[in-house]
């Protein structure tokens, strides 16, 4: 049994600084997105037509993104920042907070290209994204690292983090309000496996409890034969290999 996923949603920001050349801004966005629809991924962004290039440096431009965002709260699951020039951290440090997703953030930055280190092509995002992060503790905005500080968003090492990044957007997407059962009391010799009840209430995480006599009870009512027994172990089969192991 294949475990159905569903697709991961990104907001993008763009960061971009009037200093530097704007125009890696429009060829690293479109870049971008291509490796994103590449990898499977869905996308809401700034258009070209509501900033320029579609990226944010302004005030102004930092409300869009914002705004944006939380049209498209439901739907996204987390953010990408890049950093195609140096960018500006206010910008990108303003639309994470007035946005108020409450989603992992994944910070990247476009490498310099050796051979074109002119004022035309420069983009200096290894310090733009020390920038940015720092003003991003400054906020108290939580955010993530691409596993090279600059990389191409075409290589499989860029890839490879975005998935990563994916993964972490899943899980926080799946305990939002999650519902947790709780079977039987804690072993008396495992202090490794003690929680606090109220800090995952506080975050939005129920747990429910029910003591292991009542499983044992309600197994012991269940015919062998039962629909609901063979689906279930049916379910076992198609998730992990169970050669060997009795049916019982």
């Amino acid at each position: 049994m294949k475990l159905a996923t569903k697709p991961v949603t990104l907001g993008l920001i763009v960061g971009n600084r009037d200093f530097f050349p704007a125009h890696l801004c429009d060829s690293g966005r479109t870049t971008v997105l291509k490796v994103l629809e590449a990898e499977g991924f869905k996308v809401v962004a700034l258009s070209p037509e509501e900033s320029r290039y579609g990226s944010i440096e302004s005030l102004e431009e930092a409300r869009k993104c914002a705004d944006l965002f939380r049209k498209h709260r439901e739907e996204i699951d987390g953010v990408l920042v890049t950093l195609p020039n140096f960018g500006d951290e206010r910008a990108i440090a303003n639309a994470l907070r007035w946005a108020e997703l409450g989603v992992p953030v994944l910070i990247h930055a476009f490498p310099d290209d050796a051979a074109n280190m002119t004022i035309k092509d420069r983009r200096d995002s290894f310090c733009g994204k020390m920038s940015a992060c720092n003003n991003l503790r400054q906020y108290g905005i939580k955010y993530s690292l691409t596993s090279l500080h600059t990389v191409d968003p075409t290589s499989a090492d860029f890839r490879a983090d975005l998935h990563r990044f994916a993964a972490t957007c899943r899980v926080v997407r799946g305990m939002k309000f999650a519902r947790i059962g709780a079977i039987g009391a804690r072993p008396q010799a495992f202090n490794t496996v003690r929680f606090s009840e109220k800090l995952l209430e506080n975050s939005g995480i129920t747990v429910e409890t029910l003591d292991l006599s009542e499983v044992f009870g309600r197994v012991e009512k269940l015919d062998n034969g039962a629909a609901e027994v063979k689906a279930k172990l049916q379910a076992i089969d198609g998730y992990i290999p169970t050669k060997g192991i009795p049916a019982d």
